[in-house]
């Protein structure tokens, strides 16, 4: 599974201006992000996985 087959996955049934907005990212990065046409910067991926509860690894660096 891609990573932004993932965040889309986490994102469950939130919007993405709502999460973007937690996590303090514009709508159209997550977006991107998760369409994979764009890839977070290192600071930015440590807000997702913190948000998620998930590890920085898990989520960009697995294919499972």
């Amino acid at each position: 599974m891609s990573a932004g087959e993932k965040l889309k996955e986490m994102r469950g049934d939130k919007s993405q201006s709502e999460v973007a907005a937690e996590i303090g990212i514009t709508k159209s990065a997550l977006a991107m992000y998760e369409q994979n046409k764009r890839r977070p910067r290192d600071e930015v991926k440590v807000r997702i996985a913190e948000y998620f509860g998930r590890s920085v690894s898990d989520i960009f660096f697995s294919d499972q």
